[in-house]
């Protein structure tokens, strides 16, 4: 009788794999050997200081909120760390195993196993051990502990491959660059929330708000397995049991979802890229066509419209600009500060018109051979100017109202939005100027850099300098504001919006008109320019 064949189980050699790489990186250069020890030294320290921390907790009444809220911040970073540390870590690519022998199911646990050897997972081991060891109180809880942290951290690492694995079409192509070019804006504003909540923590009643918080939060996974902890050390047995069959529930449906992830990278083609094509050909161009006025102004409007979505540069200058505008009206309301913090959504989108051949780089030849006139000069930056007016305009007006209204300011919004409207159109004026006096190159192979070599003293020029101007020239309204408060005029603040209004359209105007010729006679010092990228 012929007994059945019997296949070996891949984990082992994942697990080799996964130390080769490790190893073989590290061999690649002495500075990035010394570069992990440092990085793993400092990882490791302040996951013993955590730990440390949380069982100085333990005798606390903030203990269990602390702990729980840790849990989901710790289930957090591992979600959404796949999106910034893809492009650099092959592993989590599972790509690159589709044309091997492979079974999703076996595969997945030879991944989850080897996923365990890192720095990560032991970080995460540390933290979570010390949020427990803050909690137990009986034999019975330190039984609930131990299985606890085993369920904590493979779900940690199952989410952090199942997300992986569901993006990874996402994360190799144009898109994924994009979201890498992001990354930085992500840490920014999560930055800027993290000081928030450590300011309100600070105030006299913060620490109770994290308690009424945490009763939320403990039934977000991982938490429920460290609140069994809790349940376990107060006598409440079925309760712990019940958390831990839930996280474990949940540890089940992200295999699972992992699993079908797989099963489609290895067995589905790639048509997505085709269809997301097909799509936008058929529907998009006209769509956006027909909201955009005719003739030459339309058409270059469309233009930087697309140039706006499509290109990773434009459209990370363009996402931080609208993201830090708002952040920074909010922060601002949070700490009950300046109502003319709201003008910053202004600043950042005028500096958009700076630079505005740059960005087409080397193709900026096409756009020129379309200008032999003073009118197609004129009209050029003029659609230009709405395009980024358009998007600008409403933004800016949303931004100052909503930060008077957080405020408690709203009869400040005439005077606030006024100079907001002059302070845009301001920078629009020196900003179609300094594109065209002082052009320079972006370099095409590295998306994050400013300028191309050599031409970062035009890249100043042009940017500080000219906000700076832009910034003089709102002066005049400046002086009216000070003025109709210092003279108790608050009765007349309201004109500083229609003002506003005007001067920024004349002065945008005015700048267009005078620098459109300038634009036609310069034209091929800005083609040797900005094609030096």
């Amino acid at each position: 009788m012929s007994t059945p064949a019997t296949h070996p189980s891949v984990t082992p050699v994942f697990i080799r794999l996964k130390l080769a790489i490790i190893r073989n990186g590290l061999r690649q250069s002495t500075g990035r050997t010394i570069g992990w020890i440092v990085g793993v030294v400092f990882a490791m320290l302040y996951g013993l200081a955590m730990g440390v921390g949380m069982i100085a907790l333990r005798h606390s009444e903030y203990g269990p909120a602390a702990a729980v809220g840790l849990a989901v911040v710790l289930i957090i970073g591992w979600a959404v760390m796949p999106l910034f540390l893809f492009g650099g870590d092959d592993t989590l690519d599972p790509t690159r195993l589709a044309m091997l022998p492979l079974r999703p199911r076996p595969l997945i646990s030879a991944l989850l196993i080897s996923s365990l050897l890192g720095v990560g997972p032991v970080f995460t081991v540390i933290v979570t051990a010390g949020a427990v060891s803050a909690l137990a109180g009986n034999a019975v809880s330190i039984v609930v502990a131990i299985v606890a942290v085993a369920l904590v951290l493979l779900l940690c690492v199952a989410l952090s491959r199942a997300v992986a694995a569901a993006n990874t079409r996402l994360l190799t192509s144009r898109k994924g660059r994009d979201l890498a070019l992001l990354s930085g804006l992500f840490v920014a504003v999560g930055a800027q929330l993290v000081n928030l909540g450590a300011s309100s923590l600070a105030s006299s009643d913060g620490l109770d708000r994290v308690k009424s918080l945490a009763s939320v939060l403990r039934w977000l996974p991982p938490a429920p397995a460290i609140d069994a902890v809790r349940a376990a050390t107060g006598g409440s047995y079925g309760l712990a049991v019940l958390e831990l069959l839930y996280v474990a529930a949940v540890l089940a449906l992200v295999i699972r979802w992992w699993h079908h992830s797989l099963y489609r990278l290895m067995v589905t083609p790639d048509a997505s890229t085709l269809q997301a094509a097909e799509k936008e050909a058929g529907t998009g161009g006209g769509r956006l066509a027909a909201l955009l006025p005719g003739g030459r102004t339309g058409t270059v409007m469309e233009r930087q419209f697309r140039y706006a979505w499509r290109d990773p540069r434009s459209k990370a200058a363009w996402a931080t600009a609208l993201a830090v505008g708002l952040l920074l009206p909010i922060v601002a309301a949070v700490q009950h500060g300046s109502i003319y913090s709201a003008c910053w959504a202004a600043g950042l989108l005028g500096m958009q018109m700076y630079n505005q051949f740059g960005v087409d780089g080397s193709a900026f030849w096409t756009v020129a051979s379309t200008i032999s006139t003073r009118a197609d000069a004129h009209a050029e930056l003029r659609a230009r100017a709405l395009a980024l007016s358009t998007v600008a305009v409403p933004y800016v007006t949303i931004v100052t109202i909503g930060a008077a209204l957080l405020l408690g300011r709203p009869d400040a919004v005439p005077e606030t939005l006024g100079l907001s409207l002059a302070l845009l159109g301001a920078l629009i004026a020196a900003g179609a100027f300094a594109s065209v006096r002082f052009p320079y190159a972006l370099p095409q192979d590295n998306p994050f850099g400013s300028s191309a070599p050599g031409q970062g003293g035009l890249a100043a020029i042009s940017l500080f300098g000219g906000g700076l101007t832009g910034a003089a020239c709102c002066l005049p309204l400046v002086g009216l504001t000070i003025y109709l408060h210092v003279a108790d005029h608050h009765a007349y603040l309201w004109i500083l919006l229609p003002i506003g209004a005007l001067y920024a359209v004349t002065l945008a105007a005015a700048s267009l008109r005078f620098t459109a010729p300038r634009l036609l006679n310069r034209l091929p010092e800005i083609l040797t320019a900005v094609a030096k990228g």
